[in-house]
């Protein structure tokens, strides 16, 4: 899919922001309606030489020896864990599983793998 790329966090503001998550931490939230399929936003940051927090990791299944993580440092780093989630990752752009609402919590489901 096509799209430009939100990637700073100036790009990702009128879609979301973070804050205080009555599930951990500080969660990220919708700021507007997020239509399903809709891109939200890039998980950006340099790439992690091993796991740590806000480390995602990308592979195709079952070719877990050639991930290639993330150390997230614009605001989907504070993406949380939800089974199921309402969003997911396709590499490492983020799209919406469903309809979001403003003021909805945007997560996804972390999945075991053996970098946990």
């Amino acid at each position: 899919m096509e799209h430009d790329k939100r990637i700073k966090d100036t790009h990702l503001r009128d879609w979301v922001y973070p804050a205080e998550s009555s599930i951990h931490g500080t969660g990220l939230f919708a700021r507007r309606p997020i239509a399903r399929d809709e891109y939200i936003g890039t998980y950006w940051g340099p790439q992690a030489k091993r796991n740590g927090t806000y480390v995602l990791w990308v592979y195709d299944e079952g070719d877990e020896d050639n991930a290639v993580g993330r150390s997230g440092r614009n605001m989907l780093r504070y993406l949380n864990h939800a089974c199921p989630g309402n969003t997911a990752f396709d590499g490492f752009d983020l799209y919406a599983v469903c309809d979001i609402a403003p003021g909805d919590e945007l997560t996804f489901d972390y999945l075991e793998s053996e970098f946990d």
